[in-house]
């Protein structure tokens, strides 16, 4: 009788053992994956603040009276509301980590990198904020293609 629960205790230690390495390989197989969703998320949130920033400018929390929305030409005016729209639609993509997210997100990347370059009239071509963008895009780039090789055809 012993003999037997014996076994059954060795047996038992040896499933649990099996399933705390499976758990452990499992989390290591998709480092790259987390990081990417925790990149992402983290993109999400700077979407949030940029997407809340432009309608502040909208509605005239921020600024003064010369800098009002009403007082700005029709070019700033058509930048501003479009990214205040699409940066809070790629936030809630981004958060989700679904795929139309990052695109949306890298829609609003490319945006601003050429609204800032091509027409320095409009946001004032900032090249600390091209910077910014290029920067996120490249993370995002790099974690994106180390995830991809984590999981093989």
């Amino acid at each position: 009788m012993s003999d037997t629960s014996a076994r059954d205790q060795s047996r038992d230690n040896a499933i649990s053992v099996a399933a705390m390495s499976s758990d452990r390989i499992q989390r290591d197989e998709n480092v790259w994956t987390r990081r990417l969703v925790f990149f992402l998320r983290i993109m999400a949130v700077v979407s949030v603040a940029k997407g809340l920033y432009h309608w502040a400018q909208v509605t005239g929390f921020v600024g003064s009276e010369e800098e009002a929305f009403e007082n700005q030409s029709m070019a700033w005016q058509t930048a501003t509301v479009y990214f205040a729209v699409i940066e809070l639609v790629a936030a809630v993509g981004l958060w989700l980590a679904t795929p139309w997210g990052a695109v949306v997100w890298l829609t609003t990347v490319v945006s601003m990198a050429v609204i800032e370059l091509m027409f320095p009239n409009i946001y004032g071509g900032s090249l600390m904020v091209v910077a910014f963008e290029a920067l996120m895009l490249a993370g995002y780039l790099a974690l994106a293609w180390m995830a991809a090789r984590e999981r093989p055809p």
